[in-house]
């Protein structure tokens, strides 16, 4: 038996050399049964899909095959390949990372957080909701796993003041330390009770100490049980709530920005879809799903009922509050007076964001208007106010050093220095990026989406309605278990030509299908933000199962019911736009040479 252990195990280590070796074989029959340059395409990205389900390569290596495998496959030359890299979308995704960067460096998001919260309360329903609201604010500019793992000591800081070990009398019968104990195992912290407290204070005598013998366990379970209940809603309202403000912002999260350069590759003309008009669509659904999640993780694990609304609050719980006020008044006294340096990082935050939304935000001519048009994109605008901060003093100018000769020439040190930047910026989402961006442009030149977009007729007599609803639903479960990135990557050109098929406006399928790839909540491993909450050691797999199962459902449905409703208007869905009208004619021109050829080859066989 030990041997056969051995074995397994050295099996299982060596798990990724047998992904990486045995994925290229098992899918050479799609290079056989397809028409040659479509099956050699297809042949790519069915590896690299498995490859990044799998993780046998790291995720931003494995966005790297396409410059490897297009050129050797003859499916697109490399002076093709190597520039979808490096589109004017990656550096509007660059230049959030890198304002992100100047926020993290000057302890802005900090500060912004503890405020936050200091103005909502401290009562366990408001701090989860004072936890959300930040979360998801902070995760509309940073990244969500940035934002995860930043507000999780904040929250742990707050729930250690609450529900804190405090010393009990050793006059405790035994079976209450066995108790308490047990809890310690379980990496939670224990609340006393009333009567423990009492306990410790007054003297009793020997009848009083035998009822507190009875009563204490009972009373210590129901503590115990609320508290493990408001921990356990605290921790995971954060990752869920940074996946959701995620999505409020075209740089909030990677999958929006692939949708954009997706676009922008399938539909060159294409023009609908910028920051501001997917703020103007995303916010209000973000704000939407935050009140109704915060209200579900609340009633779930007892931040409110009806009861607790009626009944008056324990001196301990009270005492508890006022200690949890304390803490956070005290982080963000640490924090010291407001510098220059943050009041300079929050004053081109705010300019970044107002003209990235005010340049052209489609339902009032914007500020790009001023220019030629076409000139001046996102990226610009992004590269332009983050170029600043390289150059722009932390320190408060002197106009004295200027005509003071004898003052010393000391360097002043920028808002952000290029050091920190590259320490900072997560690299790999840029080659991450660029990997889907090759892979659409492969689709596109090879004909393998029209080739795909053949196989779909069966599809074409699904109401569009119901088309939206299955698709999220299926990218949400698909996204469970895979990266949302690499999820989004694969399904948005099997979604443009089921759009073109069903004659329905392509942005009608692609966005939900963005959109719900970042709604993963039922599994630790679905997303970093769920991982990070996971091994803090106080959540099981249940309680991300029961809680995400209808954070999903929810989601799904409010994500149709924006599409059906206020998204129309801003993406004019109704319509079959002529954008898209000349990709369709082109798919029937290139379907039906398709079909001659895989009529052809097949009649030679």
């Amino acid at each position: 038996m030990a041997a056969i252990g051995a074995l397994v195990k050295k099996v299982w280590s060596l798990r990724r050399f047998l992904v990486l070796l045995c994925t290229p074989l098992v899918l050479l029959p799609v290079l056989l049964s397809l028409p040659p340059k479509e099956g050699r395409c297809l042949y790519v990205i069915l590896v690299m899909a498995l490859y990044w389900c799998t993780e046998a390569l790291p995720l931003a290596v494995t966005a790297l095959l396409p410059i490897i495998l297009f050129p050797f496959l003859g499916i697109l030359p490399s002076n093709k390949v190597c520039p979808q890299y490096f589109l004017d979308t990656n550096f509007l995704f660059l230049s959030g990372l890198i304002m992100a960067a100047a926020i993290e460096e000057w302890n802005l998001h900090r500060r912004i957080a503890l405020k936050v919260l200091m103005l909502v309360g401290v009562q366990p329903a408001r701090l989860i909701l004072g936890m959300m609201l930040t979360t998801s604010f902070l995760s509309m500019w940073l990244s969500n796993t940035a934002s995860t793992a930043m507000m999780l000591p904040i929250a742990s800081a707050i729930l250690k003041s609450l529900f804190g070990e405090k010393e009990v009398s050793r006059d405790l019968n035994k079976e209450n330390e066995e108790s308490q104990a047990s809890f310690q195992q379980n990496k939670l912290y224990t609340v006393p009770t009333e009567l423990q407290f009492l306990a410790s204070t007054e003297d009793k005598d020997l009848t009083e100490e035998k009822d507190v013998a009875i009563n204490v366990p009972s009373d210590l379970k129901k503590e115990e049980e609320y508290k493990t209940n408001i921990w356990k809603g605290f921790l995971i309202s954060i990752p869920y709530a940074a996946s959701i403000g995620g999505t409020a912002t075209l740089t909030g999260t990677a999958p929006n920005l692939i949708l954009l350069g997706q676009l922008k590759s399938f539909f060159p003309a294409c023009d609908v879809v910028n920051f501001g008009s997917w703020f103007v669509f995303a916010f209000p659904l973000m704000v939407l799903f935050l009140v109704f999640g915060w209200l579900w993780i609340s009633f779930l694990y007892g931040g409110f009922n009806l009861r607790g609304c009626r009944k008056k609050k324990s001196d301990i719980r009270v005492d508890a509050e006022a200690q949890a006020k304390a803490v956070i008044k005290e982080d963000y006294q640490k924090l010291g007076p407001i510098k220059f340096a943050e009041q300079a990082v929050f004053v081109l935050f705010c300019l970044f964001a107002i003209l990235l939304f005010s340049r052209d935000p489609k339902f009032i001519p914007g500020w790009a208007s001023f220019f030629a048009p076409g000139f001046v994109s996102d990226a610009v605008t992004g590269v332009t106010i983050v170029t600043i901060l390289f150059f722009f003093p932390s320190q408060k100018p002197s106009f004295k050093w200027w005509f003071d000769l004898k003052a010393p020439n000391t360097e002043n040190q920028p808002l952000l220095t290029w050091r920190k930047a590259q320490e900072t910026v997560p690299w790999n989402i840029i080659l991450l990026l660029g990997g889907g961006f090759a892979m659409a442009k492969g689709c596109e030149e090879s004909g393998l989406s029209v080739w795909i977009g053949g196989r779909l007729q069966p599809l074409e007599g699904v109401p569009p309605p119901v088309a939206v609803l299955l698709i999220t639903i299926v990218i949400a479960l698909f996204t469970e278990f895979a990266s949302n990135t690499a999820t989004i990557i694969i399904f948005l050109p099997v979604l443009a030509e089921l759009a073109i098929r069903l004659k329905v406006n392509p942005l009608y399928l692609m966005i939900p299908g963005t959109v719900g790839s970042s709604y993963a909540f039922m599994l630790p491993v679905s997303t970093p933000p769920n991982s990070i909450a996971f091994s803090s050691g106080h959540l099981l797999v249940k309680d991300m199962a029961r809680t995400g199962l209808l954070m999903n459902l929810m989601g799904v449905l409010l994500l149709s019911l924006a599409m059906n409703t206020w998204a129309k208007s801003i993406f004019q869905l109704g319509d079959f736009p002529a954008w898209a009208n000349i990709h369709a004619e082109n798919v029937t021109v290139l379907l039906t040479v398709v079909e001659n050829v895989t009529l052809s080859s097949l009649s030679k066989i």
